[in-house]
C-alpha cells in the first residue's frame, strides 16, 4: 500500500502527516489533490460519455438488423465475414530470391526474418539483387 492510500484510508495518520509540513506546503499539497481530483472526475465523465455513445450506436444498429430481417450470420456471410489479415494468413508467397549454395537451390520469399543460408550468402559479399528471381 502507498502512503498515499495509508494517509487517505486514516484521518488521525492523515492528521499527523500533515502536522509535519508547514502551512505552505498544506495548501500547495492540498492544491495539487484538488487539481487531480479535477482531473479524474473530467475523466471518468469523459470515458462514461464515450461508453453511452457507444451503447447509443449499439443500439441504432441493433435496430437497423431488426427492421432489415437479417441475422448476424447473414450479414457476416453477405459482407464476406473475413478480416483482411485472416484473408492472406497461411497463405504461402511466391519466392523472390533463389541462390545456389553448397550443391543445392534455395528459395526465399524475401517476407520475415532471413534464412541463415541466404545470410550466409549475402556475407559473402552478394546483394540481394543477384540472388533476385529475374522473371
Amino acid at each position: 500500500m502507498s502512503l498515499l492510500e495509508e494517509l487517505a484510508g486514516n484521518k488521525a495518520k492523515a492528521r499527523a502527516a500533515a502536522k509535519e509540513l508547514t502551512i505552505a506546503q498544506l495548501e500547495n499539497l492540498i492544491e495539487g489533490l484538488n487539481n487531480a481530483l479535477v482531473k479524474m472526475q473530467e475523466d471518468e465523465q469523459a470515458r462514461q460519455a464515450e461508453e453511452q455513445a457507444k451503447a447509443a450506436q449499439a443500439a441504432e444498429i441493433a435496430k437497423l438488423i431488426e427492421q432489415s430481417g437479417l441475422t448476424l450470420e447473414e450479414i457476416a456471410t453477405l459482407s464476406g465475414g473475413v478480416s483482411r489479415s485472416s484473408a492472406t494468413k497461411g497463405k504461402t508467397v511466391a519466392p523472390k530470391y533463389r541462390i545456389q549454395w553448397n550443391g543445392e537451390t534455395h528459395e526465399w520469399s524475401g517476407r520475415g526474418r532471413t534464412p541463415k543460408v541466404f545470410q550466409a550468402y549475402f556475407d559473402a559479399g552478394n546483394t540481394r539483387e543477384d540472388a533476385e528471381i529475374k522473371n
